[in-house]
């Protein structure tokens, strides 16, 4: 990728708030003496991700003024242009924390074991409007979800924000997949190696199940057919998320797994584009974590998962139905099932990845493979419940190979069953 595509927010590389390694013990020394503001554990990644980039323009968290504006408005404005960002990200005090702090202060950030990450200067300390925060990103007065649950359960403490300019020590590597974690940079010097003139992410926080695999499937094949030079990045989320969600360290595995033995796409791709290739889907594509947190946010966390993406060098973005979904307690649906496909048609500022919007998929007898579910209306898939998945593999045993790979039901029965 001679051309990367530019980082968001009209920026010729993404921001880079982290401290060289040469400089991290001087640093660490003088951070020692300033005032210490804890980070919650969900907080910790979005503080290293503002370190390295990933959510450049952004320098540090967000004062009140660019907070409230993304909450009416859902644009920042830089360098006198607007760009789409629809969840504004800040740092939740205590009100006795925030009674302490002033802006022009400098102060040391500390993660839940009391370590220092970042220091911040702070540029403004202010009033958490949690019910005006919730309206706007999750689009519903009802506070019944999961994001919500996270505002006024989790950060039930918190009543402040504070914003200001930053500084991140490097991130230390996770010991199973660090090496599947890298800065914006960093996937930037990847893809340009590559050559492909576009790349698409696929972002998940699940284990794949095929009609989640054939989304990437489909989003590749379709910039193959458009004739670009191509490839896909699987690209989890690996950042704080629910807690019946599978852990990131098993979710790594079945995603490896399905890459090293082959198996993407395996059955469900496109015979007659690739016969003729001499390869299949696994040569086009890679896998690479991505340590952020999970808002639940449905549409407006589609448009964040995308700047995310833009700041890597990724080109296009599966959005899927129901993207970065979750209900309401009751089980009702927040958002209709294309909302996210909808809010990039309706963007109040620019964003240069592109999206590739993709519908359900299932396996279908009548093709043996998984399709979209558009193509075949008149036909019953083959479904089963996510419910009935959970259950099969707490029992040890695998998911029915139409439904989930091999591979996947294998490492997820294994971790469920002990």
């Amino acid at each position: 990728m001679a051309d990367l595509i530019a980082p968001h927010g009209g920026l010729t590389e993404p921001v880079c708030c982290t401290v060289p390694q040469d400089e991290l013990d001087s640093f660490l020394a003088e951070a020692a003496s300033l005032p210490k503001v804890p980070v919650t554990s969900a907080d910790v990644s979005t503080v290293y991700r503002l370190g390295d980039g990933t959510l450049s323009p952004l320098t540090g968290p967000m004062d009140s003024a660019t907070y409230y504006r993304v909450l009416d408005e859902q644009v920042i404005e830089n360098n006198g242009a607007k760009y789409a960002w629809t969840i504004p990200i800040a740092l939740p005090v205590t009100s006795e924390m925030a009674s302490s702090l002033s802006a022009g202060q400098t102060v040391a950030l500390t993660d839940p074991s009391g370590d220092i990450i970042a220091t911040l200067e702070l540029s403004d300390v202010f009033e958490w409007d949690k019910p005006r925060y919730l309206k706007s990103v999750y689009r519903t007065e009802r506070t019944d979800h999961p994001g919500a649950d996270m505002v006024l359960k989790n950060d039930a403490d918190f009543s402040h924000l504070i914003g200001g300019t930053i500084r991140v020590r490097p991130q230390p590597k996770n010991p199973a997949f660090g090496d599947r974690v890298l800065t914006p940079r960093e996937v930037r010097t990847l893809l340009a190696e590559t050559g492909w003139d576009a790349c698409v992410a696929f972002q998940t926080r699940n284990p794949l199940h095929r009609a989640h695999e054939y989304a990437l499937v489909y989003a590749l094949e379709s910039l193959l057919k458009s004739g670009k030079n191509a490839g896909a990045v699987l690209n989890p989320l690996i950042g704080e998320t629910k807690s019946d969600d599978v852990s990131a360290e098993i979710r790594m595995q079945t995603y490896e797994k399905l890459i090293s033995e082959r198996q993407l796409g395996d059955g469900d791709s496109d015979p007659e584009l690739w016969n003729g290739r001499g390869e299949s889907v696994p040569d086009r594509v890679k896998l690479l974590g991505l340590d952020i947190k999970m808002f639940y946010g449905g549409p407006s966390e589609a448009v964040m998962h995308a700047i995310y993406r833009q700041n890597m060098g990724y080109t296009h973005i599966v959005i899927g139905r129901k993207h970065a979904d979750a209900p309401f307690h009751d089980g009702s649906a927040i958002w209709g099932d294309f909302d996210a496909h909808e809010i990039f048609d309706n963007l109040n500022g620019d964003l240069k990845i592109q999206p590739v919007k993709v519908g359900f998929a299932a396996y279908y007898e009548s093709i043996g493979r998984v399709d979209l579910m558009e193509n075949h209306q008149d036909e019953k898939p083959v479904f089963i419940s996510g419910k009935q998945v959970r259950a099969t593999l707490q029992e040890g045993e695998m998911v029915d190979p139409r439904i989930m790979r091999e591979s996947t039901s294998r490492i997820l029965a294994d971790a469920m069953h002990k």
